[in-house]
């Protein structure tokens, strides 16, 4: 699930020497409010709508014009992850992905990104998730799926991240494919470990907006 799998090709970069009313045209075409900027193949920014509206100059250069979002990119064989998190830190809903010499490649749009991930947690089959804070030196998912398989549950997938508040642990968030969680939830408990939160679907499918809600909150976005 790297990041150049998901780049989007409807989405095209405006050069320096384009001009604000064809960036505006392009905009409404593809409905987007934001576009990349290039240069000779170097990634410069992104330029908002409301700015080319405060401008109100059809004829004026895209190089006129400062970019926003300088550091809203990351490498292209970076996990769809990165993606999300730097959309997050930039308050943008596209990123530009570049390759290691730096050279533009092309963006990943949030909903894209979003989609992926949670194709990639199972999240849209029937289930459960649990996030647990778990010390590294005593991770072991074999030993944890061992525990959680006892009460007859398997785990659909699995993904980590450290913890923000404490460099020796990691949130560890398991999909798993039964939606009950008490008996699972008591017996890692039993087993010592620290569950931080949970998402149960108990009435069959949800809609898209609550997967991608409860997604985001799983990744605190």
């Amino acid at each position: 699930m790297h990041a150049y799998e998901y780049i989007n090709n409807l989405i095209p970069p405006l050069k320096l020497s384009d001009k604000t009313g064809m960036a505006l045209a392009w905009m409404e075409e593809i409905r987007t409010d934001v576009l990349p900027v290039i240069d000779k193949g170097i990634f410069l920014g992104f330029i908002k709508e409301e700015r080319i509206f405060e401008i109100n100059n059809p004829d004026t250069l895209i190089g006129e014009i400062e970019p926003e979002n300088q550091n809203c990119w990351v490498f292209s064989d970076k996990h769809i992850y990165d993606v999300l998190r730097v959309s997050s830190e930039q308050h943008s809903n596209i990123v530009a992905v570049l390759d290691r010499e730096l050279n533009y490649l092309g963006i990943v749009t949030m909903e894209d990104s979003i989609a992926a991930f949670a194709d990639s947690l199972s999240i849209k089959s029937q289930g459960s998730v649990l996030i647990l804070s778990i010390s590294m030196t005593d991770y072991s998912l074999a030993e944890i799926a061992r525990i959680i398989e006892s009460e007859n549950t398997k785990v659909l997938s699995s993904f980590i991240t450290t913890d923000p508040l404490d460099d020796s642990k990691i949130k560890l968030t398991l999909k798993l494919d039964q939606p009950e969680l008490r008996h699972i939830k008591a017996t890692l408990e039993r087993f010592g470990y620290k569950i931080i939160d949970h998402y149960q679907e108990e009435s069959g499918v949800s809609s898209e907006e609550d997967r991608i809600g409860n997604l985001l909150r799983f990744l605190d976005i």
